[in-house]
């Protein structure tokens, strides 16, 4: 009875998660789904994978359907023993996105429970977390993996925690499970992400165990990490192994190409440096943390009607409708990223705590949580504090191989709410003097107002709110109607830092009434969470609300065809399709319905990439024939798509007279353009060895494809002497292989990108199977990890009982 009403505290928190989760996402209790952008185009990708899965009960890991062809390792394949996604599906037993929302609370919550706070103040930290705007906003456009990684990441640094606190069992049950999750997540920008706070909370309590003569303790506590964290590892090791394969061969490895199109220099591996800082934060657009249109808000926020360029609209010959439509839509953001589709606003009430928290909280809990906010900060400005992020890609492993660094400031949304929450505890100890609390109000109200109230007298002295976009405004416009943009930039500016100022004001006030005891603890907590979620609520709300939301059929079926789309599905055969009626490197539409040589991913095959840059990009039909791209969906002018069928393309499989021998990746690519594809093969000289000589050109040869599956295809051949074939299929050695007559033989790259092989004369039979052997190793480690960590968490309660007794 006594550990029910121990427990009953945390179950009524667990309702009350579920009953936020859902209240927020209402819609999903009418059997409603969120339009997610990016979950459509996902669709789109991973249709015929889904479809083959569904009709014969087996996971291909190939898809035929996306830039002529690649691995489903990060389009959501399923994998043998993976007993982490089981766990996974458990816990997010809530309809979408309100599971996320739900795993963001009691990850949080878990983590202040392991600092030994009240269940209160960790539900009210909790509540913080969760709404973090940003943390709303990508589940609103359909960054599930990313909400999904940083979802665990408080976990993890709780069973860290735990350890460093010697409650060595507990520590390394929810550190492994944590990380197993984490990292089954699948979104490994927010793993590593979560590695560099790691390694600042390690270093900060290095330095405090030094100081405490307590070193042995640390190491012990690291060696119980260390094992748990290697099991986490263990049972995600088939998705581990598979994506780093995935990766030598993707956008983010290395094709050997040292040589761009215009004829520059390119990197060998990794990305670029403007690739990488592309989306970087402005230094001064940071405070959009504590003012969330402080930049305008996003390039595409409602103003209503009530905006000057709404009026301005009108003069320049607009409808009402047109003008409304406009301001509902307007490009407010003045910052200098390329799209923002909204503030990462952690709350004006938040941050006023955890300024609050700075004068309260002493230890290694404030230097680690301030040593990773403020180092998440700097990395997050990219460009624009070009030395340090230039430091990190040349010197930091593994950091060249993420882009959008603006998004490392997810540690910041998890580090100030720790210590803002922490900050009230502090307050809430009768043991610190009156005095220090009232000193840290004091300089708090100081730092905020006084910044504050800056940015608002000088705002016109500090910024013109020009926005990066304006000239072209200016031309399709006008002048007149940028000078009224400005104003409306202004306008909102002012409304939030106003509105900030507020919220701060009303925090400073509570505290204030508590310490002066006009208020007990029991009722600044819950005035503090009512500030807290009318603060984010109302944030979050102008970006994600009802009106996302969709019917199930809608989403599960996003793409309807079009003409152009029946016309070519009528063909019942093996080809492709290049959609250049939009952007087809951008898009997962075509490979809805066909085996597209364009697609939607962040990580593209990465000889495909060089081949669209060098080739694809400018129509070369020389190149789109040999990737047998037999129909074209291009624009009309009706505006619908139409099909065109390309009588040139090669198809399936064709026999060559000669093959061209080149020594590296430029002369690879660089030479598609001097042969005729469809007679002469280019090949690495890499390949010398594996291909025979004695093959006579094509005389009475033929070749057909008899049947085709995604992880499967079958040739016949019939030729009267030794023939040398290419295949248009694209090439990927660690998984595909190829047989003839049932016995396995070599293949070989030819073409930059295509598979090509020696055919002995007569009639064969030549299969290739996509059979990676990476699944079947991770399969086998996930499975052994899985067991070691049950039989060792076992042993650890077992050991625990006994001990007691």
């Amino acid at each position: 009875m006594a550990n029910l009403k121990k427990f009953l505290p945390h179950l009524l928190v667990l309702v009350g998660f579920v009953i936020v989760s859902l209240f927020y996402f209402s819609p999903v209790l009418e059997g409603k789904k969120i339009f997610q952008s990016d979950i459509v185009q996902y669709i789109g990708m991973a249709k015929e994978q889904n479809d083959f899965r569904d009709q014969t009960g087996q996971e291909p890991y190939w898809t035929d359907s996306a830039f002529g062809g690649m691995p489903t390792f990060q389009l959501g394949a399923y994998y043998p023993h993976n007993y982490v996604k089981k766990l996974d599906s458990v816990l997010r037993f809530l309809p979408r996105p309100s599971d996320y929302l739900f795993l963001y609370f009691i990850g949080f919550y878990i983590l202040l429970l392991c600092l030994k706070l009240d269940f209160r103040l960790a539900f009210l930290g909790a509540l913080a977390f969760g709404f973090s705007t940003y943390l709303i906003i990508i589940l609103g456009v359909g960054h599930n993996a990313k909400a999904h990684a940083i979802a665990y990441m408080p976990m993890v640094l709780g069973g860290i925690i735990l350890t460093f606190r010697q409650k060595y069992l507990w520590g390394f049950l929810l550190l492994s499970l944590a990380m197993a999750l984490q990292i089954g997540a699948n979104h490994f920008q927010m793993t590593y992400y979560l590695l560099l706070l790691v390694i600042v909370l390690g270093i900060s309590y290095l330095v405090d165990a030094y100081r405490k003569n307590i070193l042995p303790k640390f190491f012990k506590a690291l060696g119980v990490m260390v094992v748990a964290v290697i099991l986490a590892i263990g049972a995600n090791a088939t998705n581990l192994l598979a994506t780093q394969e995935y990766t030598a061969h993707s956008t983010r490895g290395d094709t050997g190409l040292t040589i761009s199109p215009d004829g520059s220099d390119k990197p060998a591996a990794g990305l670029t440096f403007n690739y990488i800082t592309e989306y970087s934060y402005g230094i001064m657009e940071s405070l959009n943390l504590f003012i969330p249109r402080f930049m305008g808000g996003s390039n595409a926020e409602n103003i209503g009607k009530d905006a000057e360029i709404y009026d301005s609209l009108i003069k320049l010959g607009a409808s009402p409708v047109q003008a409304a439509d406009f301001a509902e839509n307007a490009p407010t953001y003045w910052g200098d990223q390329p799209y923002v589709g909204a503030p990462a606003y952690i709350g004006s009430t938040v941050l006023f705590l955890f300024i609050f928290a700075l004068y309260l909280v002493r230890g290694r809990l404030k230097w680690w949580i301030v040593g990773g906010s403020v180092l998440a900060l700097i990395l997050s400005w990219g460009k624009n504090f070009g030395f340090f992020t230039e430091f990190f890609i040349d010197y930091v492993p593994l950091y060249n191989k993420f882009r959008a660094v603006s998004s490392i400031q997810v540690i910041i949304e998890l580090c100030v709410p720790v210590l803002a929450v922490f900050g009230l505890y502090k307050l809430f100890d009768p043991k610190l003097q009156k005095e220090a609390k009232v000193y840290a109000l004091k300089w708090s109200g100081i730092i905020v107002g006084g910044i504050g109230l800056a940015l608002l007298l000088f705002r016109s002295v500090l910024f013109d709110f020009s926005g990066a976009g304006d000239s072209a405004l200016i031309q399709q416009l006008g002048a007149d109607f940028v000078r009224a943009l400005k104003e409306d930039r202004k306008a909102i500016y002012t409304e939030d830092l106003i509105r900030s100022l507020i919220f701060s004001a009303l925090t400073a006030a509570a505290i204030w009434l508590y310490i002066k005891k006009k208020l007990t603890q029991n009722w600044l907590v819950p005035v503090l969470a009512l500030l807290i979620l009318v603060d984010l609520i109302s944030v979050d709300k102008r970006y994600v609300n009802n009106n996302d939301f969709v019917s199930a059929r809608q989403m599960d079926r996003p793409f309807q065809p079009n003409a152009a789309d029946q016309q070519i599905l009528q063909d019942d055969g093996h080809y492709r399709v290049f959609d250049v009626s939009g952007s087809p490197f951008n898009t997962g539409r075509t490979s809805y319905f066909h085996n597209a040589i364009g697609g939607y991913h962040a990580a593209k095959p990465g000889r495909m990439q060089d081949l669209y840059d060098f080739y694809i990009s400018q129509n070369n039909m020389e190149i789109l024939n040999m990737l047998n791209a037999k129909y074209f969906i291009v624009p009309s002018e009706s505006g619908q798509p139409q099909a065109q069928q390309n009588p040139n393309a090669l198809g399936n499989a064709w026999f060559v007279d000669d093959i061209m021998w080149v020594e590296s990746a430029n002369e690879e690519i660089l030479n598609l353009k001097e042969v005729d594809l469809q007679n002469t093969a280019v090949i690495n000289s890499e390949f010398k060895s594996e291909v025979s000589q004695g093959f006579k050109g094509t005389g009475n040869a033929e070749i057909q494809l008899q049947s085709y599956q995604p992880n499967e295809l079958v040739y016949k051949t019939n030729a009267s002497s030794p023939q040398f074939v290419v295949f248009s299929e694209m090439y990927y050695q660690p998984g595909w292989q190829a047989y003839l007559d049932g016995e396995k033989v070599e293949h070989v790259r030819a073409n930059y990108v295509l598979r090509a092989m020696n055919i002995p004369a007569g009639e064969h039979t030549v299969t290739f199977r996509f059979e990676p052997e990476v699944v079947n190793t991770g399969s086998s480690i996930a499975l052994a990890s899985s067991i070691i960590l049950v039989l060792i968490i076992l042993g650890g309660f077992y050991y625990k009982s006994r001990k007691r007794e």
